[in-house]
């Protein structure tokens, strides 16, 4: 299975992701963990990219895929993936699109994670006191969201036509989140196995 997750910043598309991952033995691969992990190591990426992260706009394209395209492309030989943190956009979208065909590796169904923004806000204000991470500060917060809502909401669209959507309430409890989530995803495999 190739799965693609789309949520705000706070809707636990990383945790989420994890578990899809474990339950379907296939790898996660987070475009913002790979990114982070260039920061940490102080690669020329990581350098590059570390003050747009920092505050909370959008790395550019052509790095975000150069960053992926090695992980996506094993995974895909290997029984699929699930994507996390990219595309962000219909531009990026498209554009790995035709990446993803050419090397056999295009997504088979994206999943949104639903979660109204008072909630995401909490989540993230909770997150950030907890961890210490510098992109969740309120300010930041706030401007990731509305990137997120300009940027990345028209891809519900996108995906509704060129993919299989498959939308899931993202505010009730985790476990829930991943009972509902797994069930969707089995019954999209059956079609695909079907």
């Amino acid at each position: 299975m190739r799965l693609l997750l789309i949520g705000a910043p706070g809707a636990g598309k990383g945790t989420q992701a994890v578990r899809i991952a474990e339950h379907f033995g296939i790898p996660h691969i987070s475009s913002g963990d790979l990114l982070r992990r260039h920061i940490a190591e102080e690669t020329s990426i990581g350098r590059s990219v570390r003050d747009t992260m920092r505050r909370g706009d959008l790395v550019s394209d052509g790095i975000v895929m150069d960053v992926l395209r090695k992980p996506v492309e094993a995974a895909a030989r290997n029984g699929g993936y699930v994507l996390d943190g990219f595309p962000r956009t219909v531009e990026q979208a498209e554009v790995a699109y035709l990446v993803a065909r050419d090397i056999g590796a295009s997504v088979q169904v994206a999943l949104f994670l639903d979660v109204p923004r008072e909630e995401l806000i909490r989540r993230l204000v909770a997150r950030g006191q907890e961890s210490g991470r510098t992109d969740d500060t309120e300010d930041v917060i706030k401007h990731r969201l509305e990137v997120y809502e300009e940027h990345t909401m028209p891809l519900l669209d996108y995906y509704q036509r060129r993919e299989r959507l498959v939308t899931v309430n993202g505010s009730r409890p985790m476990d829930e989140v991943t009972w509902s989530v797994i069930v969707q995803l089995q019954k999209v495999r059956r079609e695909f196995a079907g």
